[in-house]
């Protein structure tokens, strides 16, 4: 089969990779229809984390080709979402919604799904079959499912948004974005969105923001102040992973609000002092999206919401190098890879 390689910093390529094998009984292998670049592939692109030879992709729709014999929930011809990681389904961890950090968990992007084929562990429990095979039009939609959807659906989640509550959102790529969708779908009354970019700010205002801030740091802290009298916002979800945009986030938080943190975190450190007084709510991490995919596969096949938005691009599998250009150069949102 064909699948992306990053073999060190800056070089992709698309080249001849062996076909999956079922590995254990609890293994599917999927034909892949769609996969996309991530905000987070980025860091290892750009020099931010290790890299050598290393398969890439952890987002994913498909069709079944294979299962394992212990396999019960998917079979073969079964078009289906999955997590970013994989899950048992049974552990307590996961029993509690927080299937990401389940006790067997196997994280996707080590197997590499920017491939034209994919084997998924602990599929009964990573796994969400449609009811039928969607309409070409709503894959990118379920394809935002299984990542950057269900991260900003935790986000919003774990910011405590709803009804009645102004909610901030620093980060204003495709998971910022997608806070912001899912802040408007749990009620909430305000969506601030901090955007210096105004393709990004356009679409933005489609999802639901309702006002745009383009100052960032404390002079972004301040504007959000401006806009809530004084106060800050009841909910801020965070989605960079930065040290500047955590401070920002718990700065711009009122006393007693919510932070939901979901940025893959870069050289953050926090300090104490701020943390003890700000009296604020921090929840996030890995979101556990597999939690959420029920909910937001039927949001999308009954039409409701239209996460693909956020793919301004797309490109045919062979051409992921240019896919990785254009993000790292911000020419694009977020791109979608044609499988």
């Amino acid at each position: 089969m064909r699948g992306v390689i990053m073999h060190s910093p800056g070089e992709v390529r698309v080249q001849d990779r062996d076909d999956p094998q079922i590995v254990e009984p609890t293994d599917a292998i999927i034909k892949v229809t769609a996969a996309c670049v991530c905000g987070s592939d980025l860091w290892p692109y750009r020099g931010a984390q290790d890299v050598e030879d290393q398969p890439m992709g952890h987002e994913y729709v498909g069709v079944v080709e294979q299962v394992g014999d212990s396999v019960t929930t998917v079979k073969p011809g079964d078009f289906v979402v999955g997590s970013f990681m994989t899950s048992d389904g049974t552990c307590e961890i996961c029993q509690a919604g927080y299937q990401s950090r389940c006790v067997d968990t196997t994280p996707m992007g080590g197997i590499g799904t920017q491939a034209q084929l994919a084997r998924i562990p602990q599929a009964d429990g990573t796994l969400v079959a449609t009811p039928e095979h969607p309409d070409e039009d709503l894959i990118p939609s379920l394809l935002a499912a299984s990542d950057v959807l269900g991260t900003g659906w935790f986000a919003a989640d774990a910011a405590a948004a709803g009804p009645g509550k102004t909610v901030a959102v620093v980060g204003d790529g495709a998971v910022g974005l997608m806070g912001i969708l899912a802040a408007q779908q749990m009620g909430a009354e305000r969506i601030i969105a901090m955007s210096r970019h105004e393709s990004r700010q356009k679409l933005a205002r489609e999802f639901g923001a309702t006002d745009i801030v383009t100052e960032r740091g404390d002079d972004g802290v301040a504007k959000i102040k401006e806009l809530t009298g004084g106060l800050g916002a009841h909910s801020v979800i965070e989605a960079v992973g930065t040290q500047e945009a955590m401070l920002q986030a718990i700065k711009s938080t009122r006393p007693g609000g919510h932070v939901g943190f979901v940025g893959v975190s870069h050289g953050v450190e926090l300090p104490g002092d701020l943390l003890f007084g700000s009296t604020v709510h921090l929840h996030g991490g890995p979101a556990p999206v597999r939690r959420y995919l029920p909910e937001l596969i039927q949001l999308i096949l009954d039409r409701k919401i239209e996460p693909g938005k956020v793919f301004d691009k797309r490109l045919p599998l062979e051409e992921a190098a240019e896919a990785y250009r254009l993000m790292d150069q911000r020419e694009a949102i977020k791109v979608l890879l044609e499988v």
